[in-house]
């Protein structure tokens, strides 16, 4: 069988001891701060977390980039002139525009590796959702899986892979454009919190509002607990925003009332592209479940 590649981008949230165990390449989008880009990166080496949320803290705003054409090309290159066939799986296209640009590299580099196999797939979630389907995928290739037979697992399951979370402040998602000021206003003023998934589409909605923080730790465990299916992909990844002592709580909650063990829940940090929409105090569970079906343009 013909080696392969697996590649992503940082919205995966795959920190270094995962992409070393599971050997999964990873591309950073950028993140700009007081006109200085960086890496996006998932171990927060180029740029202090606690510096990043505390500016977000203070009212500031911090704008993104996705990854560029030359960083993809030079990274799929890596590869191909290695021998290597490529299965990219990137970060949901209803979010972001990586997964255009790794099409897009897809098309420039084939006629000049014509006997190398490029498979580009939007994973239709972003965080550790991603990061789930590519460890699976990774695990797929152990186990002597083709390229064509990981992808098809990626395309059929991805559909499987739940996002439960909620975010702290909608003032946050107000200056990102993801919610009126109207709504932002009255939801700090009453104390709401929205519980959001990913759609089918991998948008990301609210489908529920409760009143209090931890109200909505809470309903979110329950949610975690009604959707969950251990199968073979037992692992709950629970991602945060610089609110570590509230995943802490949350990861309580879940083992309270899901039959998973306490080291298949795993805490990890939101990287910077993301954290910079949601601001601090977003916790989003991901996990292997029940088929997602809500559909928010339906």
């Amino acid at each position: 069988m013909k080696k392969y590649a697996i590649i992503t981008d940082s919205s995966s949230d795959l920190n270094e001891f995962f992409r070393t165990k599971y050997d999964i390449e990873c591309i950073c989008t950028r993140f700009f701060h007081e006109g200085v880009e960086y890496d996006a990166d998932p171990d927060w080496k180029s740029f202090s977390l606690k510096e990043f949320y505390d500016y977000l803290r203070a009212g500031n705003r911090i704008t993104t980039s996705q990854i560029s054409n030359a960083t993809c090309v030079k990274t799929f290159e890596k590869y191909l002139e290695q021998g290597y066939d490529i299965l990219s799986i990137s970060c949901t296209g209803a979010l972001s525009s990586t997964v255009n640009v790794c099409y897009q590299t897809r098309d420039l580099l084939k006629e000049k590796y014509p006997d190398s196999k490029i498979i580009c797939i939007d994973g239709c979630i972003s965080s550790a959702g991603l990061g789930i389907l590519c460890i699976r995928a990774s695990e797929l290739r152990a186990q002597g899986k083709t390229i064509e037979e990981t992808a098809q697992w990626v395309e059929e399951n991805k559909k499987f892979i739940n996002q439960e979370g909620t975010v702290d402040k909608l003032s946050y998602l107000k200056q990102a454009g993801r919610v009126s000021a109207p709504a932002a206003f009255f939801g700090g003023l009453l104390n709401i919190k929205p519980l959001i998934i990913s759609d089918i589409h991998g948008y990301n909605v609210s489908i529920e509002k409760v009143k209090g923080r931890m109200t909505s730790l809470i309903r979110t465990a329950e949610r975690v607990a009604e959707n969950y299916t251990k199968d073979d992909l037992p692992d709950i990844f629970i991602h945060h925003t610089d609110c570590e002592e509230d995943a802490l709580i949350l990861k309580q909650e879940i083992l309270n009332r899901v039959d998973v063990k306490p080291d298949d829940i795993h805490i990890g940090n939101i990287n910077a592209a993301i954290g910079a929409s949601v601001g601090p105090g977003m916790i989003g569970v991901y996990f292997y479940g029940r088929e997602v079906t809500y559909d928010s343009k339906a």
